[in-house]
């Protein structure tokens, strides 16, 4: 393994903590349009959805949506009156659905609890990628690295 000072490997780490992939969590009420509304807020503004899952509840809903502009939709979530947490999550891209076996297993091997895993809508370059909630972020990400995963930034994915 190169070391830190090695030239020709990128500091992935310094990358990922200078510029990680921005999840947002917003808090809905559990009625007809909700997620409609923070769609139409973020597409008039040219904010494009790049992920998102929705766990629904009796009562509310938590909209999980990655962006492509998270310093914008933020601004307009505020403006907007949509409640909302950010969290950092790892993005890795992958050449397809048969790599996932390999993602999970690079972090099995690293002893890594998975909170949650969802899929990428879109990205530019046409590849599939992940978005993973885990326990230890810094070395889920050096475990997906070492098997060869690009782990993604925020900048990698913004337009």
């Amino acid at each position: 393994m190169a070391s830190r000072s090695d030239p020709t490997m990128p500091d992935f780490a310094t990358a990922l903590a200078l510029d990680p992939v921005k999840q947002f969590s917003v808090f809905a009420e559990n009625r007809v349009g909700r997620l409609y509304d923070l769609s139409s807020v973020l597409q008039s503004h040219n904010v494009h959805m790049v992920a998102l899952t929705v766990l629904d509840t009796t009562d509310s809903a938590i909209l999980r949506v990655i962006v492509d502009d998270p310093d914008l939709a933020r601004e307009l979530m505020i403006n907007n009156d949509f409640p909302f947490t950010e969290t950092s999550v790892i993005a890795i891209e992958i050449a397809g659905e048969h790599r996932i076996k390999d993602v999970l297993g690079a972090l099995l091997e690293a002893e890594i609890n998975i909170h949650y895993v969802y899929s990428f809508l879109m990205r530019p370059s046409d590849k599939t990628a992940l978005a993973i909630n885990v326990e230890d972020p810094d070395v889920a990400a050096q475990a997906l690295n070492n098997c060869g995963f690009r782990v993604l930034t925020q900048g990698d994915i913004s337009r």
